[in-house]
């Protein structure tokens, strides 16, 4: 016995609907957190300022251009070592808001000390 198109679509259209109901599809892998590149290369860290939620989880994916940075704010808790073009990853997931300075706390420099980044959580 041959189907009609129409109800080969019908068919069709109720096998989709039943698969969806019981959950056939897989579900959606999670993405994990917003990852944000930052390079650190003398005597700045670019971006120079980033913006973050509150509550969200972020990583940072750090990278030195040229020589040993530090990358330090104890209030995020953010230590880490960059070594140059091994990325460091730095994820975070702020409890308050407020701007927040990272500084280089590995001497890289006679301009090291002007060597900063914000991080504002919102």
């Amino acid at each position: 016995m041959r189907m009609r198109p129409i109800a080969m679509v019908c068919f069709a259209v109720a096998a989709v609907a039943l698969s969806l109901s019981k959950g056939a599809l897989p579900a959606r892998a999670d993405e994990g957190p917003r990852v944000i590149p930052v390079a650190a290369r003398r005597f700045e860290f670019s971006p120079a300022r980033i913006s973050i939620v509150k509550g969200e989880t972020v990583t940072l994916r750090v990278t030195s251009e040229d020589v040993t940075h530090g990358f330090f704010q104890r209030d995020l808790g953010i230590d880490a070592d960059l070594a140059p073009g091994q990325p460091a990853d730095v994820t975070l997931t702020p409890k308050v808001a407020g701007a927040f300075t990272v500084i280089c706390d590995h001497f890289c420099g006679a301009q090291h000390g002007g060597m900063k980044m914000t991080i504002v959580v919102e």
